[in-house]
C-alpha cells in the first residue's frame, strides 16, 4: 500500500469524527435552547437587574468570535481558576453558551411581534401573565421563531468545525489527519466538505418541516 492510499477504515474513522460533530451539536443545542429560553422568559417578567444581566450576556457572546471564546473556556479559566477543562468540557461549554445568547434574541424578537393589544385583551379578561404566555404568546412566537432557529442550528453545527483547534477529535480533525497522511487535500475536504453538508441539509429539512406543521397549526387555531 502506498503512502497515498485510501483503506476502507477512512471511512469508519470519518463517521466517527461525524458522530462527534452530531453528539456535540446535539448536546449544545439543548442546553442552549433551554438557557436561551429562560432568559427569553426573564426578559418577558421583567425581572430586576437580572433581565439587565442576561441581555449583557447576550450581546457579548453574539458579538465575539467563538474561537476567541473557545479559547478563553480551554486556556483561560484552568489558568484563571486553576481547575483543568478538557477540550470535550471547554467545546460544550463554549458551544451551548454561544448558542443560548442567540436562542435569546430570537426568542424575544418573537416575542415583540405579537401584537400588544393581545396581551393587554387577555390580561382584561383576567388572565395571568402566565397563561398569556402559554395560551397566547407561545403558539404564535413559535411559529414565528422556527424559521430562524432552524438556520441558527444549521449554522452551530458548522461551528462545531471549530472544535479540532483545541483538540477534539472531530470530522475536521480526522479530515486533517487524512490529508497529512494521503497527500490528496482536494479529495479529503471535499469529502468532508460534502459529510458537513449532507447533516446541515437534515437539519435544514427536519426544520422545514417542523415550521410547516408549527405554521399550520396556529392557522388552524386562527392566530
Amino acid at each position: 500500500m502506498r503512502f497515498s492510499d485510501f483503506t476502507s477504515y477512512d471511512l469508519i474513522l470519518l463517521a466517527q469524527g461525524l458522530g462527534t460533530n452530531i453528539a456535540l451539536f446535539l448536546v449544545t443545542s439543548l442546553i442552549g435552547l433551554l438557557i436561551g429560553l429562560s432568559w427569553a422568559l426573564v426578559r418577558f417578567y421583567r425581572v430586576p437587574v437580572l433581565a439587565q444581566v442576561v441581555t449583557f450576556l447576550s450581546e457579548l457572546l453574539k458579538n465575539s468570535p467563538v474561537l476567541v471564546q473557545l479559547f478563553l473556556v480551554f486556556f483561560g479559566l484552568p489558568a484563571l481558576l486553576h481547575i483543568r477543562v478538557t477540550p470535550v468540557t471547554a467545546a460544550t461549554i463554549t458551544l451551548s453558551a454561544n448558542t443560548a445568547a442567540f436562542v435569546y434574541v430570537i426568542a424575544v424578537s418573537a416575542i415583540e411581534s405579537i401584537e400588544r393589544e393581545q396581551v393587554e385583551a387577555a390580561r382584561v379578561f383576567g388572565l395571568t401573565r402566565w397563561h398569556v404566555l402559554r395560551h397566547i404568546v407561545s403558539p404564535q412566537a413559535a411559529a414565528f421563531a422556527v424559521g430562524p432557529l432552524v438556520a441558527l442550528l444549521v449554522n452551530q453545527l458548522q461551528v462545531t468545525s471549530l472544535i479540532s483547534v483545541i483538540g477534539v477529535v472531530d470530522l475536521t480533525k480526522i479530515g486533517h489527519i487524512l490529508n497529512m497522511r494521503t497527500l490528496k487535500p482536494f479529495v479529503v475536504w471535499t469529502v468532508v466538505g460534502l459529510l458537513y453538508y449532507g447533516a446541515a441539509k437534515l437539519v435544514a429539512l427536519l426544520g422545514e418541516r417542523l415550521e410547516n406543521r408549527l405554521r399550520a397549526h396556529s392557522a388552524w387555531r386562527g392566530l
